[in-house]
């Protein structure tokens, strides 16, 4: 049995009660669409998307044959898309991300929309080939804010391209990437990347398991961490037969199954969607997102509310700074007014004398302090009561220790 080149495995979560992604890894193409519009849509489009965009797996003579294939299926699909709304108006805002690729001999031509990701697996190192098209990762790009603080940023789920119903002629990236014996390429919907590590990404890549087998275990370990969202999982290993295909060629996740379309259809004109839905990361149910069009003043209307935002955020963290430095300053204050009501007897310079405070110190802070000195010289009491003096004896109250002083007296007077 020869072992399969290429994988592709969807698996719809453990919250989602639809799964909206779907796969596809063919003879040269390789495919991830992640939907959106909710149940009444989501699979629709990115199925939809899937049946078109692989009509284009076939064998091209150049590179750039490939990459204008591609990205004209991509143009198609979202026209398919616009269509179907214009037929059932219940599927109005629905939309899809694409991550495509397709093999040319030595080069991976590449198709890419929206926050689906595809990877590349190459002498131990993996490296990001797409950029999410969202407007956090726009943050990132300008240096507002870090990749770390766009995991958790209010504003993660917002998309800023996609194809759907909302552009006639939306905006797609490509590439002509070299490949070689030996890289592994990953293609993902956002259910992995936004769910496991990269480091657990790396992990699976590197186990020397086949194609089939990494998607498996890639599935599993996301299921293992929560899984909220859909998950899909393409992965394709290139060696020097200029085929990285499978055979029959496999459709996963919504695209597998025959298209449904709920409630009552109708024909409407297109117009601009108010949400897409499409999970995004959170701690426990996923969050929906939603596609805004690439307009200047919807970015700067985003980029003034991030700023009041880390200004809130500058505010909240000064506030718990002074608060917390003010509880502090109040304790030690609290903390040394409780040692100015104890009292002990002891010694300094051959004298008895009565201590306020209690002993110990505080770094170089001595707690305590000398209140009263008597006229007792420790020389003139009995050995065994100078030692006592010397250890110091506590007293319950400064009455208690000019007690204790009278008694040291009265045993020198005898």
């Amino acid at each position: 049995m020869t072992t399969p080149k290429s994988a592709a495995l969807s698996n719809v979560g453990k919250i989602r009660s639809n799964n909206q992604d779907s796969g596809y890894a063919g003879q040269q193409l390789f495919v991830v669409a992640d939907g959106m519009g909710g149940h009444a849509g989501g699979d629709v489009a990115s199925a939809i998307a899937i049946r078109r965009i692989r009509e284009t797996d076939k064998h091209y003579t150049s590179p750039g044959d490939a990459e204008f294939a591609l990205q004209s299926s991509l143009i198609a699909a979202n026209q398919l898309l616009a269509e179907t709304v214009f037929e059932h108006q219940e599927l109005t805002g629905m939309g899809t991300t694409v991550s495509a690729m397709l093999r040319v001999g030595d080069s991976m031509t590449i198709a890419h929309i929206g926050d689906s990701r595809i990877y590349l697996w190459r002498d131990g190192e993996l490296s990001q080939i797409t950029a999410d098209h969202t407007f956090v990762q726009r943050l990132v790009d300008s240096g507002r804010i870090t990749p770390e603080e766009a995991a958790v940023h209010p504003r993660r789920s917002v998309l800023m391209r996609v194809l759907g119903d909302v552009d006639a002629a939306p905006e797609i990236d490509t590439a002509i990437i070299g490949t070689q014996p030996g890289d592994r390429w990953l293609i993902c919907s956002d259910g992995l990347s936004s769910y496991l590590a990269e480091d657990r990404i790396v992990k699976a890549l590197a186990a020397g398991l086949d194609a089939e087998q990494t998607t498996q275990r890639l599935v599993k370990e996301t299921l293992d961490h929560g899984a909220p969202d859909n998950v899909t999982v393409v992965v394709v290993d290139v060696d020097d037969s200029g085929d990285s295909g499978v055979e029959p060629a496999v459709t996963v996740g919504s695209a597998s199954a025959p298209l449904t379309f709920e409630g009552e259809a109708g024909r409407k004109s297109l117009r601009l969607p108010t949400i897409l839905l499409h999970p995004l990361k959170v701690a426990s149910t996923p969050e929906d997102s939603h596609f805004e069009p690439e307009s200047d003043e919807y970015l700067a209307e985003l980029i003034a509310e991030d700023r009041r935002r880390r200004r809130r955020r500058r505010v909240t963290w000064l506030v718990a700074v002074v608060v917390a430095v003010a509880a502090l300053v109040t304790g030690l204050f609290l903390a040394y007014q409780w040692t100015q009501d104890h009292y002990y007897v002891g010694e300094r310079s051959g004298t008895v004398v009565i201590y306020k405070g209690v002993q110990q110190t505080l770094g170089p802070i001595s707690l305590s302090e000398v209140h009263e000195v008597t006229d007792v010289r420790v020389d003139d009491l009995p050995n065994y009561t100078q030692q006592t003096v010397e250890d110091t004896i506590n007293a319950d109250s400064l009455s208690d220790a000019r007690a204790i002083v009278e008694r040291l007296a009265d045993a020198v007077d005898r």
